[in-house]
């Protein structure tokens, strides 16, 4: 399993950046992302301290940890900047809180992460046709989800990234322990969007890439 959206206490998470990685190698992680939410308030101070927590575990534990950022209700017109400054702060993988149904994201937010070149579009809701099609085109990736709420549009997520031909990564979003999820389940979450068990298999070959990407 390689999760790339997970938060720690940093932000709205329950662990301290060891626990969350330990729970997640006893489960059977082969790599975690620590991608705690940020806007401008609190985005040096996130990207230090997951660089910082990401380095004192090199080496030391047998799964790879990527320091990122979730930009998170930010608004759409600082997107772009934002992303650009949390990679020069140090972050290795940046994602953008998408237009979930289950929260009041503003409109637009989809697009603004797309054009400034996110890494992943978390939880992406309703996207249209024409933001998954930019998406495709920029090398963006649209996640699918096991957080509960979020997952309610991964069908639909799925369906417009299969037939745009845009690529796809399943993270858990994980806030506690409980969150985090083995192989066994992500295929079957994967699986229950409407996908083949060889998509799957496409969607953790994306996965292996961007980590290998997030240390080149």
């Amino acid at each position: 399993m390689i999760d790339l959206h997970t938060h720690t206490l940093l932000s709205d998470g329950v662990l301290v950046s060891s626990e969350l990685v330990r729970r997640a190698q006893v489960v059977g992680y082969e790599a975690i992302a620590l991608t705690d939410h940020v806007d401008a308030s609190n985005l040096e101070y996130v990207v230090s301290n997951l660089v910082n927590a990401a380095s004192a575990l090199e080496g030391s534990v047998p799964i790879r940890v990527i320091p990122g950022v979730e930009i998170t209700h930010v608004p759409p017109p600082q997107i772009g900047a934002m992303i650009g400054e949390a990679r020069r702060l140090g972050a290795r993988l940046v994602l953008v809180h998408g237009e979930t149904v289950v929260e009041p994201v503003a409109e637009g937010t989809n697009r603004a992460a797309i054009r400034g070149g996110a890494d992943i579009l978390a939880h992406p809701g309703l996207i249209t046709q024409q933001d998954t099609k930019l998406a495709a085109e920029r090398g963006v990736v649209l996640e699918l989800t096991s957080r509960r709420g979020h997952s309610i549009t991964n069908g639909h997520v799925a369906h417009m990234a299969k037939r745009h031909k845009a690529r796809m990564v399943l993270n858990t979003d994980s806030h506690t322990p409980s969150d985090l999820i083995n192989d066994a389940m992500a295929r079957r979450i994967v699986l229950g969007a409407g996908l083949s068990g060889n998509e799957y298999n496409k969607l953790k070959r994306c996965s292996q890439g961007l980590v290998k990407d997030a240390f080149s």
